[in-house]
């Protein structure tokens, strides 16, 4: 059931507004254990944002609209409303905690913790109104599920499917009221249902895919069969969707059209990868391009290519080097560093095209050993946070 709540007249004094905010938040917020100063201070060394708290939520749709107005009181200066937007400019938060594409446990807690890093906070200090309707529910994989019995390997194709649909409706239903889908991961292969959900409304949409591996194979060109390397092979139509298990739904979607497809910081391809990416003539930018031009080029280039086509933005967080983002389940050398990490995010953002981002593939039970008193799982955690919200508009001035 909607919450709907009084909204408050944004003409009110900074300190009213204040007060009012203070007990307002006392009902959607608790402190977390991060809550410290911004700055140098450790508790929340990447985000650049005054303090942390975590937005307890629950499954029904929460509006924090109110919350948005008496931010934009206290001094803020928001940032515009991007095009294809509908104004008051909204963020829908999804969190799709999906972990059957990959091996490796942890990655469903992802949105919860990104949550607590203080994400909530950063978007709404930033001028936006939020929708948050918790995390999507999955089915757990049944031994009863269809398996895939074609050519080639493709690993619980019924239950990634499946989720994978409900991805697709929430998106959709978001993106057709004019807000900005931010979907929480989740390991990659969430990104089946968001880039369905964006090309259901935008069949024009730019996908910017922010990457160490392409994500473009096929159930007979995987080598492990793991469908979080599969979404785009799957939503650009590369193989017959109606013979995998669960993934019949798609087949009714709008294609994605390679040549709207644009690749950031490859350096890990499998072979079939390789021969697609140079037969189909994909715009690609891997770490020898950032390296040889500069991230900043090499953002200019990207942006070029869409022209003024609406953008989806999909994040894996192993695209940034292992050093700043050790938490992932498939980390390669030779990623992003932090700078260029966060320009990926707000180029992006200032093109004022950006309609939607995924975030995926961080996995806080990786956690490493601790440097400077915070878990590499917490580092991972909080440089997410900070690429969302710079994705959203945040800026160091």
């Amino acid at each position: 059931m909607r919450t709907t709540r009084t909204a408050v007249n944004a003409t009110k004094s900074p300190v009213v507004a204040s007060s009012i905010f203070a007990t307002i938040r006392r009902q959607f917020t608790s402190s977390s254990r991060a809550a410290e100063p911004a700055g140098l201070g450790v508790g929340n060394i990447r985000s650049g944002l005054e303090a942390v708290h975590r937005v307890e939520s629950s499954e029904s749709e929460m509006d924090f609209s109110i919350v948005s107005i008496l931010y934009t009181c206290t001094n803020l200066v928001p940032v515009p409303c991007p095009k294809y937007l509908e104004a008051p400019k909204t963020c829908a938060v999804l969190g799709a905690p999906l972990t059957f594409g990959q091996p490796f446990d942890g990655v469903q807690h992802g949105p919860n913790a990104l949550r607590e890093a203080g994400l909530m906070d950063g978007i709404l200090k930033l001028g936006w109104r939020i929708s948050e309707r918790g995390d999507l529910k999955f089915d757990a994989p049944k031994a009863t599920d269809p398996g895939y019995n074609g050519i080639g390997n493709c690993r619980l194709p019924f239950a990634v499917g499946r989720a994978n649909e409900k991805i697709f409706q929430a998106v959709r239903e978001n993106a057709e009221k004019g807000r900005f889908v931010l979907t929480l991961g989740g390991d990659h292969s969430i990104s089946t249902g968001t880039l369905a959900g964006a090309l259901s409304t935008r069949p024009d949409v730019g996908v910017l895919w922010i990457d160490a591996h392409a994500d473009i194979n096929t159930p007979e060109t995987s080598p492990s069969g793991n469908m979080h390397g599969m979404p785009l092979g799957l939503v650009s139509g590369l193989c017959d969707v109606t013979h995998i298990p669960g993934m019949a739904w798609l087949k009714d979607v709008p294609k994605l059209n390679l040549d709207n497809l644009v690749y950031i910081g490859l350096r890990d391809l499998d072979m079939g990868e390789r021969t697609l990416l140079r037969n189909r003539n994909i715009k690609t930018f891997t770490m020898y391009h950032v390296d040889k031009y500069g991230i900043g080029k090499v953002m200019e280039m990207a942006l070029d290519h869409f022209g003024q086509r609406p953008i989806h933005l999909s994040y894996d967080i192993d695209a940034c080097d292992p050093i700043i983002a050790p938490s992932t389940g498939t980390a390669v050398r030779g990623g992003l560093s932090f700078r260029e990490a966060h320009f990926v995010a707000e180029a992006a953002a200032e093109s004022c095209n950006l309609v939607s981002m995924d975030l995926v593939e961080v996995n806080p039970l990786l956690k490493g050993e601790e440097a400077f008193g915070i878990s590499l799982g917490e580092e991972t955690v909080e440089l997410g946070m900070a690429l969302a919200t710079s994705a959203l508009g945040n800026r160091i001035l």
